[in-house]
């Protein structure tokens, strides 16, 4: 079963969140604190952890820190995806977390399905990861190593273009909305607009044909082999 940490001292915050991945079927544990969510990671393994910054014994950023430090091949796995999710709005706040090895960070009040809908990426990445490169057509892409080939040519992405056709790629052929590009990175890649941008980006250096418009529905990259 899918196991989530959620490390949050506001008990109306954490039985909300709880709730929410018991929805999923998923296996909820709680933690007030840095101390004992550090146990819980240490026992145990998980496969999130959603973290508050602020916490009653110090900052979640440094568990995560912690945690992304872990020696591999023992508990906790530093590989573990973290969702912080913080009432600090500040840009510099989340640009921090990501930089420290967050793999997502929404804002409070939360919205339950933006929260799902990051989750559900973040599980599908993982399995990504582990499944190695994803291929389509002539184009290649590699999430451990974030490499991208394009009939057999290498390609340079920004870390925000390679997270929206991650997102394309996984959910091919369904179409995203701006609005879930925006959640399956973890909101890596900015606003609406900054969306479009990266997709105009995109098919300067992949070809026009590879991410199509969905009149009023998003994006979507076809699903099926040319014949």
């Amino acid at each position: 079963m899918t196991r989530a940490l959620i490390v949050e001292d506001d008990p109306t915050t954490s039985a909300t969140l709880a709730a929410l991945v018991r929805r999923h079927q998923w296996q909820a544990e709680v933690r007030e604190d840095l101390d004992s969510a550090w146990k819980a990671l240490r026992e145990q393994p998980f496969d999130f952890v959603l973290l508050d910054l602020s916490l009653p014994d110090g900052e979640g950023t440094d568990l995560l820190q912690k945690l992304r430090r872990a020696s591999g091949g023992e508990q906790p796995d530093p590989k573990t995806p973290v969702l912080v999710i913080s009432a600090r709005s500040q840009l510099r706040s989340r640009l921090s977390a990501l930089d420290l090895g967050a793999d997502g960070y929404i804002i409070k009040p939360v919205h339950l399905e933006e929260v799902g809908a990051v989750l559900r990426a973040l599980l599908r990445r993982r399995s990504t990861l582990s499944a190695g490169q994803i291929v389509h057509r002539d184009l290649v892409l590699d999430p451990n190593s974030r490499f991208v080939q394009k009939a057999g040519a290498p390609v340079e992405l920004t870390e925000q273009e390679f997270a929206v056709l991650l997102a394309l790629l996984e959910d091919r052929p369904k179409a995203l909305s701006r609005a879930e590009i925006q959640a399956r990175s973890g909101n890596r890649v900015g606003d609406g607009g900054a969306v479009e941008v990266h997709i105009h980006h995109l098919r300067k250096k992949l070809g026009d044909g590879l991410i199509q418009t969905v009149r009023g529905m998003g994006y979507r990259i076809d699903g099926e082999e040319p014949s």
